[in-house]
């Protein structure tokens, strides 16, 4: 299982009460564009979470290192809550070495950055259009968390970390393609509006195939299609 992750500019708000920790910060905003994932920008539906922080155990850690974990939503140690701005989250860190750095870290204003790791949920969870500038667009509608994290750097800095490489391998399978082909803002243009064609097939697949007369089943279908393109 592919975990996406994203990251968004965070002002933490620390407290120490009694000697503990605690910092409160946003996970995600909704509506906020991101900057180019390579080829298409990205944006979270508001309510996208919803369903995932009643149902899903998720952690707070810190770079996303599971070593380094800082809460547990179904231990109480992490709260999630969305609001208007998007989703907010409450942290009791632990009495260890590691939370006591980030702490001052986060005080300090070293710290100020937050991502979250997810997939989306169902073959609805996601929705690709054209923003106002004709630029590729992928709306998450509805994700499942893996965590909240505090991050020293964000999970992409420019178009050319691949972080958008899973939402292209998404997007190439429903529409049949090779994602090798969605390689520029003008083809995952063309995938989203239906226009990209789809690889010919082979002499040999044409042969198992006669006049595309493909199994019923989409899946099968496609990942038979795929041997031979």
């Amino acid at each position: 299982m592919q975990i996406e992750r994203r990251a968004v500019p965070t002002e933490f708000e620390v407290r120490s009460e009694g000697g503990a920790f605690h910092f409160y910060g946003y996970a995600l905003k909704w509506d906020a564009r991101s900057s180019n994932l390579g080829g298409f920008r990205e944006r979270v539906a508001e309510g996208a979470t919803s369903e995932s922080i009643r149902r899903d155990d998720i952690r707070a850690l810190f770079n996303h290192d599971p070593n380094l974990i800082l809460g547990r939503n179904r231990s109480g140690t992490l709260r999630l809550s969305e609001d208007s701005a998007g989703l907010h989250y409450e942290v009791d860190m632990p009495d260890t070495t590691y939370a006591r750095d980030l702490n001052k870290a986060m005080e300090r204003g070293d710290v100020t950055q937050s991502s979250f790791g997810f997939k989306t949920s169902g073959p609805d969870g996601d929705t690709w259009a054209e923003d106002e500038d004709g630029f590729p667009l992928r709306t998450l509608q509805k994700v499942a968390l893996f965590d909240v994290s505090p991050v020293t750097y964000p999970a992409y800095v420019d178009s050319t970390s691949g972080v958008g490489s899973r939402a292209l391998e998404l997007l190439a399978e429903r529409r049949g393609l090779s994602v090798a082909r969605l390689d520029s803002p003008e083809a995952i243009r063309a995938a989203i509006r239906g226009e990209a064609e789809r690889p010919a097939l082979t002499t040999e697949a044409r042969t198992v195939f006669p006049r595309y007369e493909l199994p019923a089943d989409p899946a099968v279908a496609l990942a038979a299609l795929r041997r031979f393109s």
